[in-house]
C-alpha cells in the first residue's frame, strides 16, 4: 500500500449510554492497526447531555467532559476536535454509541431537525470537500446522512425503519445490509457498517469493523490509482 495511511477516530464520550460504544471505538482502532494503518483520537470540548450509570441505565446527577471522558478510550492521547485537519488525515472514522445522538447532535430528542455541534458539523463537510474517507458505525451513520444529505449520501443502520425513512426524506438513501457487511458509498466516499445495531457479540462488530476499514483502504488505493 506505501505510504502508512493515517486515520483520525472521533469519540463522543466513554461507554455506550451516554458516550461512544467502546467495543466499537476499541475494534475500529485495532483494525486500522492491523490493517497497518496508524490513527489519532479527537473529541469535541464539550459538555456530555447527559450522564447515565452504564449498571442499571438509571441517569446520574453529574455533569462530564466529553473529551476527557473520550481520553479513558483513548489511553490519554487524544486531541479537541477543533484542532483537526483534513491536510493531515486519508480517513476518519466515527465509531457508534448513543453519544454519537446526544453529544455530536441531539437527534436523540429532536430527530431529523436536531442541532449538530459545530466542529462536528464542520468536520465532516471538510472532510467531504476534501476527499477524506468517512467511516461510520452503528447509529453514528445517521450523523453522515444528516450533514450529507444534500448530497444524497449512501448510509446503512443495518435494517431500514423509520429513522432511514426520514433519513431518506431528507435526501440520504440508507442501504440495508448485513451484520458484518459495509455500506459503500464511492461517489461520497463513505463507508457505514451496522455494528451493534444489528450485533449481538463483539465478533461481529469486530469483524464489521475489519470490512469496513479495508473498505476505505480500497477506495483509497482507488483515488491514488
Amino acid at each position: 500500500m506505501g505510504t502508512k495511511l493515517h486515520f483520525a477516530v472521533v469519540l463522543s464520550g466513554c461507554g455506550r449510554a451516554d458516550g461512544s460504544e467502546i467495543h466499537e471505538a476499541v475494534s475500529a482502532m485495532l483494525c486500522i492497526e492491523n490493517m497497518g494503518c496508524t490513527y489519532q483520537c479527537f473529541a469535541p470540548d464539550i459538555d456530555q447531555a447527559a450522564v447515565v450509570n452504564h449498571l442499571n441505565n438509571q441517569a446520574m446527577n453529574e455533569k462530564r467532559n466529553v473529551l476527557v471522558e473520550s481520553a479513558r478510550i483513548a489511553r490519554g492521547n487524544i486531541l479537541d476536535l477543533k484542532e483537526f485537519n483534513t491536510k493531515d488525515y486519508d480517513a476518519i472514522i466515527f465509531p457508534g454509541g448513543l453519544g454519537a445522538v446526544t453529544n455530536w447532535c441531539d437527534f436523540a430528542g429532536r430527530g431529523v431537525s436536531c442541532n449538530i455541534n459545530t466542529s462536528v458539523k464542520q468536520v465532516i463537510r471538510k472532510c467531504w470537500e476534501d476527499k477524506v474517507v468517512i467511516g461510520a458505525m452503528c447509529i453514528a451513520p445517521v450523523l453522515i446522512a444528516l450533514v450529507l444529505a444534500d448530497k444524497h449520501v449512501k448510509f446503512t443502520l443495518g435494517a431500514g425503519g423509520d429513522t432511514a425513512k426520514k433519513l431518506e426524506e431528507l435526501g440520504a438513501v440508507h442501504e440495508e445490509v448485513g451484520v458484518t457487511d459495509v455500506c459503500i458509498d464511492r461517489e461520497n466516499l463513505v463507508c457505514s457498517t451496522p455494528a451493534y445495531m444489528l450485533a449481538t457479540n463483539m465478533l461481529d462488530v469486530c469483524q464489521g469493523a475489519q470490512n469496513m476499514v479495508g473498505a476505505i483502504c480500497q477506495l483509497l488505493e482507488e483515488q491514488r490509482s
